[in-house]
């Protein structure tokens, strides 16, 4: 009987995976046909130029809005640093304001925001994830929180010296998967950049280590990839035969790295955040990357769009906002820092750089940019 409860259960998964994968078909295709009916000429549209001080024209600053934006589409963020303690109040070690996470719960809930993937960096940082997602289940804003279990590159000389060890992301994923709570391996992967913390063979000994992991428990990828030289990807396509889908988070690459990625064999996806979005040369890289192959993410508090960044000119959302954590106010965001409401930012940099400007064409691309991570990170176990 049990068995047969067992092939019940993963014949209805089956279905359920089958059907969104239909769904999105359909976006995907609804998509297409928009933006083939949209003008040429709004199709090829190149960014404008911020004006100085950012926002221009008769457009308010941070500072001066005073409601709170809504928005009728929804977002799923791929990269919450939920655990940082900026979302405590604290700054550099200092106390500047009061805990104010449900504030940023609200606020990302009344523009759409309403899937959430927390990261963890380390084997501490995991088990926090995960127990905030397990606090706030079921919570009034309808937010749907999970977390990621892995080992960020930089921080791989953990694992050497014990603080993290194999065994215990392994059995955080274990428990996490049982209740739902862990969608994906991750944040793992390689980083050049900051090798003062972790030398690059340690990364990729421990990075072997994490793929092997997702590929045992058949759980998506949470991957970082920064100024690797080629490495990260030649990584990926010696691992091809097992590796599992995922995402290329905060990508900061070029066309060539994005046409390199999207050609493995197993599906990857490029994640966009305001660290995308800095330069000139990002529209090219949007331009060369499908809405189908895309995910977005805030990574909260980081990477937030700031007015000497390109995409600036392109945001129309404006949040109320204090100059400085200094300044706390309930009910208004902390300018750098950045939250998940600000999916709509990145939203509308992306459709600007892209061209999309018909409000038909951003919905159907926010859908499917929606089904997009839905899909690779759906509800563990289920």
């Amino acid at each position: 009987m049990r068995a047969a409860r067992v092939v019940s259960e993963a014949a209805a998964a089956e279905m359920r995976v089958r059907e969104l994968e239909r769904r999105v078909e359909a976006e995907h295709a609804r998509l297409r046909a928009l933006q083939a009916a949209a003008p040429k000429a709004t199709k090829e549209a190149k960014p404008a130029k911020p004006a100085k001080g950012g926002g221009g024209g008769a457009k308010k600053k941070d500072d001066e809005v005073t409601a709170l934006p809504t928005s009728h589409r929804r977002f799923y963020d791929i990269a919450v640093n939920f655990t940082d303690p900026m979302f405590r109040g604290e700054y550099r070690g200092k106390q500047a304001h009061a805990d104010d996470r449900e504030r940023v719960l609200e606020r990302a809930a009344l523009v759409g925001v309403k899937r959430w993937l927390i990261t963890g960096g380390n084997y501490e940082e995991s088990k926090e994830a995960m127990d905030f997602c397990r606090r706030y289940a079921g919570n009034k804003y309808g937010i749907v929180m999970q977390s990621t279990v892995g080992c960020h590159p930089t921080r791989c000389d953990e694992f050497e010296d014990g603080r993290t060890t194999l065994a215990g992301l392994e059995e955080l994923i274990r428990e996490g998967v049982k209740d739902g709570t862990v969608a994906a391996v991750g944040e793992c992967g390689l980083d050049y950049d900051r090798e003062e913390f972790c030398h690059r063979d340690v990364q990729k000994k421990w990075f072997t280590a994490q793929l092997a992991l997702a590929a045992k428990h058949r759980l998506p990828l949470f991957l970082h990839n920064r100024n690797t030289g080629g490495d990260f990807e030649r990584f990926m396509f010696a691992h091809k035969e097992t590796l599992t889908p995922g995402c290329v988070h905060s990508f900061t690459g070029t066309v060539e790295e994005v046409k390199t990625l999207l050609a493995l064999p197993s599906s990857i996806y490029i994640g966009i955040n305001g660290c995308s979005l800095k330069s000139e040369a990002s529209a090219g890289v949007l331009r060369a990357l499908p809405f189908e192959r895309m995910m977005l993410e805030t990574d909260a508090p980081w990477c937030d769009i700031r007015p000497t960044h390109a995409g600036h000119a392109h945001i129309a959302t404006r949040f109320p906002t204090v100059k400085s954590e200094k300044h706390y106010a309930a009910g208004k965001t902390v300018k750098n820092r950045q939250e998940p409401c600000h999916m709509t930012q990145v939203f509308e940099v992306v459709c600007g750089f892209k061209g999309v400007v018909d409000e038909a064409a951003r919905d159907a691309a926010a859908e499917v940019l929606y089904e997009n991570a839905a899909r690779v990170y759906r509800l563990a176990g289920k």
